[in-house]
């Protein structure tokens, strides 16, 4: 169970959740890295990456912003100018998959 978000930061959470192959996770992660400030600038708040313990080659992206306007557009940034360069996303290997989502809390 998750817990409600208290505090100044208790308003909507918004998620824009990141699937994807890689060929090489040391390369996507100095790739990733080298858009920090991108994602600042985007309103990123926080992000959480993860891969599956059988799948090395796999990443899951989590980037969380306050507005779903910020995570829509950010995620257009990403399809139209890092993932249609090879030379910013140089480890991808397929499509991404995306979902925008906000977070419901169930029970209490």
């Amino acid at each position: 169970m998750v817990t409600p978000r208290t505090g100044p930061d208790a308003g909507e959470m918004i998620t824009l959740h990141i699937e994807h192959a890689v060929t090489d996770f040391d390369i996507w992660s100095a790739a990733f890295t080298r858009f920090d400030q991108a994602r600042k600038q985007a309103g990123v708040r926080r992000h959480v990456v993860r891969r599956p313990v059988d799948d090395p080659h796999h990443v899951s992206i989590d980037l969380e912003f306050a507005e779903v306007d910020e995570a829509v557009a950010f995620e257009r940034f990403l399809r139209e100018t890092v993932w249609a360069t090879p030379t910013h996303s140089p480890a991808l290997r397929g499509s991404p998959v995306t979902s925008v989502l906000r977070e419901e809390v169930v029970g209490a």
